[in-house]
């Protein structure tokens, strides 16, 4: 299954890659590449992780990531919509306008 990231996301993904990088260059890119590597899992396997308590549907999924939640929406392909970090709930203007 197709893997398409939201803007929203990317930028969450870079700013936290550009904190690390500020102490650490080495292990912001192991955490990039880790993270997209564990997404990447989602393509064989799209129904992994939990439902998104916050939302309740079946189609918005989170995955556990470290201390950040990746959410993603499947239908067609795999929407990465948001990266947040585990303690912050999520916004529902994060997953769009789209029905869930």
């Amino acid at each position: 299954m197709k893997i398409v990231w939201s803007l929203l996301a990317l930028e969450r993904v870079e700013d936290r890659a550009r904190f690390i990088a500020e102490d650490n260059p080495d292990a912001a890119v192991r955490w990039v590449d880790d993270l997209f590597a564990a997404v990447e899992r989602l393509a064989d396997f799209p129904k992994s992780g939990r439902m998104v308590p916050e939302v309740g549907s079946p189609r918005i999924g989170e995955l556990m990531f470290g201390t950040y939640r990746v959410i993603h929406s499947v239908k067609d392909q795999v929407d990465i919509l948001t990266v947040r970090r585990s303690s912050q709930l999520l916004r529902m203007s994060e997953i769009g306008d789209e029905e869930t």
